[in-house]
Protein backbone atom coordinates (compact mmCIF):
# COMPACT_ATOMS: atom_id res chain seq x y z
CA UNK A 1 0.00 0.00 0.00
CA UNK A 2 1.36 3.37 -0.95
CA UNK A 3 1.71 6.20 1.58
CA UNK A 4 -1.05 8.11 -0.22
CA UNK A 5 -3.47 5.17 0.03
CA UNK A 6 -2.58 4.78 3.70
CA UNK A 7 -3.30 8.47 4.30
CA UNK A 8 -6.65 8.25 2.50
CA UNK A 9 -7.57 5.14 4.47
CA UNK A 10 -6.61 6.84 7.75
CA UNK A 11 -8.68 9.92 6.86
CA UNK A 12 -11.63 7.70 5.95
CA UNK A 13 -11.40 5.96 9.34
CA UNK A 14 -11.28 9.37 11.02
CA UNK A 15 -14.49 10.37 9.21
CA UNK A 16 -16.19 7.13 10.24
CA UNK A 17 -15.04 7.51 13.84
CA UNK A 18 -16.24 11.12 13.90
CA UNK A 19 -19.65 10.02 12.65
CA UNK A 20 -19.74 7.30 15.31
CA UNK A 21 -18.91 9.86 18.02
CA UNK A 22 -21.64 12.14 16.70
CA UNK A 23 -24.16 9.27 16.69
CA UNK A 24 -23.18 8.34 20.26
CA UNK A 25 -23.56 11.98 21.39
CA UNK A 26 -27.01 12.21 19.79
CA UNK A 27 -28.05 8.94 21.46
CA UNK A 28 -26.76 10.19 24.80
CA UNK A 29 -28.56 13.51 24.34
CA UNK A 30 -31.81 11.71 23.53
CA UNK A 31 -31.42 9.48 26.56
CA UNK A 32 -30.98 12.48 28.86
CA UNK A 33 -33.23 14.89 26.91
CA UNK A 34 -35.87 15.27 29.64
CA UNK A 35 -33.28 16.10 32.27
CA UNK A 36 -31.53 18.51 29.91
CA UNK A 37 -34.85 20.22 29.15
CA UNK A 38 -35.64 20.37 32.89
CA UNK A 39 -32.39 22.15 33.74
CA UNK A 40 -32.60 24.41 30.69
CA UNK A 41 -36.06 25.51 31.83
CA UNK A 42 -35.03 26.24 35.41
CA UNK A 43 -31.80 27.93 34.39
CA UNK A 44 -32.94 30.00 31.41
CA UNK A 45 -36.74 30.46 31.63
CA UNK A 46 -37.54 30.93 35.33
CA UNK A 47 -37.01 34.34 36.86
CA UNK A 48 -35.34 33.40 40.14
CA UNK A 49 -35.41 37.00 41.36
CA UNK A 50 -39.15 36.46 41.80
CA UNK A 51 -38.98 32.77 42.72
CA UNK A 52 -36.66 33.09 45.75
CA UNK A 53 -38.94 35.52 47.62
CA UNK A 54 -41.97 33.32 46.88
CA UNK A 55 -40.15 30.27 48.27
CA UNK A 56 -39.08 32.26 51.32
CA UNK A 57 -42.67 33.33 52.01
CA UNK A 58 -43.90 29.75 52.27
CA UNK A 59 -43.98 28.25 48.79
CA UNK A 60 -41.28 25.84 49.93
CA UNK A 61 -43.92 23.76 51.79
CA UNK A 62 -45.88 22.69 48.68
CA UNK A 63 -42.58 22.05 46.91
CA UNK A 64 -41.50 19.66 49.69
CA UNK A 65 -44.90 17.98 49.55
CA UNK A 66 -44.57 17.55 45.77
CA UNK A 67 -41.12 16.01 46.24
CA UNK A 68 -42.49 13.49 48.74
CA UNK A 69 -45.54 12.66 46.62
CA UNK A 70 -43.40 12.24 43.49
CA UNK A 71 -41.06 9.85 45.29
CA UNK A 72 -44.01 7.95 46.77
CA UNK A 73 -45.69 7.61 43.36
CA UNK A 74 -42.43 6.51 41.77
CA UNK A 75 -41.89 3.91 44.48
CA UNK A 76 -45.35 2.46 43.79
CA UNK A 77 -45.12 2.61 39.99
CA UNK A 78 -41.66 0.99 39.78
CA UNK A 79 -40.89 -0.81 43.05
CA UNK A 80 -37.23 -1.78 43.39
CA UNK A 81 -34.35 -1.76 45.80
CA UNK A 82 -31.11 0.04 45.08
CA UNK A 83 -27.77 -1.61 45.83
CA UNK A 84 -25.25 0.95 47.14
CA UNK A 85 -22.48 -1.61 47.37
CA UNK A 86 -22.61 -2.40 51.08
CA UNK A 87 -26.37 -2.71 51.51
CA UNK A 88 -29.70 -2.37 49.79
CA UNK A 89 -31.63 0.84 50.23
CA UNK A 90 -35.37 0.36 50.68
CA UNK A 91 -37.77 1.17 47.87
CA UNK A 92 -39.16 4.61 48.83
CA UNK A 93 -35.96 6.02 50.31
CA UNK A 94 -33.73 5.84 47.27
CA UNK A 95 -36.46 7.37 45.08
CA UNK A 96 -36.86 10.16 47.65
CA UNK A 97 -33.11 10.72 47.51
CA UNK A 98 -33.15 10.86 43.70
CA UNK A 99 -36.09 13.29 43.57
CA UNK A 100 -34.46 15.38 46.30
CA UNK A 101 -31.25 15.47 44.28
CA UNK A 102 -33.13 16.79 41.24
CA UNK A 103 -34.81 19.41 43.46
CA UNK A 104 -31.43 20.43 44.90
CA UNK A 105 -29.98 20.70 41.40
CA UNK A 106 -32.97 22.86 40.44
CA UNK A 107 -32.22 25.21 43.33
CA UNK A 108 -28.60 25.20 42.20
CA UNK A 109 -29.82 26.46 38.80
CA UNK A 110 -31.46 29.37 40.63
CA UNK A 111 -28.30 30.10 42.56
CA UNK A 112 -26.26 29.94 39.37
CA UNK A 113 -28.64 32.35 37.64
CA UNK A 114 -28.13 34.79 40.52
CA UNK A 115 -24.34 34.47 40.49
CA UNK A 116 -24.11 35.19 36.77
CA UNK A 117 -26.99 37.68 36.96
CA UNK A 118 -28.97 36.06 34.18
CA UNK A 119 -32.57 37.20 34.11
CA UNK A 120 -34.99 35.99 31.48
CA UNK A 121 -36.87 38.70 29.65
CA UNK A 122 -40.36 39.49 30.88
CA UNK A 123 -43.14 38.22 28.66
CA UNK A 124 -46.49 39.92 29.18
CA UNK A 125 -49.46 37.61 28.68
CA UNK A 126 -51.95 40.48 28.90
CA UNK A 127 -53.39 41.67 25.59
CA UNK A 128 -52.03 45.01 24.42
CA UNK A 129 -54.13 48.05 25.28
CA UNK A 130 -55.67 49.94 22.36
CA UNK A 131 -54.99 53.65 22.35
CA UNK A 132 -57.90 54.62 20.09
CA UNK A 133 -60.55 53.84 22.73
CA UNK A 134 -62.85 51.55 20.74
CA UNK A 135 -62.91 47.79 20.35
CA UNK A 136 -61.97 46.08 17.12
CA UNK A 137 -64.07 43.18 15.88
Amino acid sequence: MSPFESLVQTLWHMVLDSLQILADLVALGMQWSLLIAWFAWWLLAVNWKKTWPALAQGAWAPVVLLIIVAALAWSRIAPSEYNIGIAYVANFWWQLGAVGLVAAATLFCGWLQGVFQWTPTEISLAPPAHADGHAHH
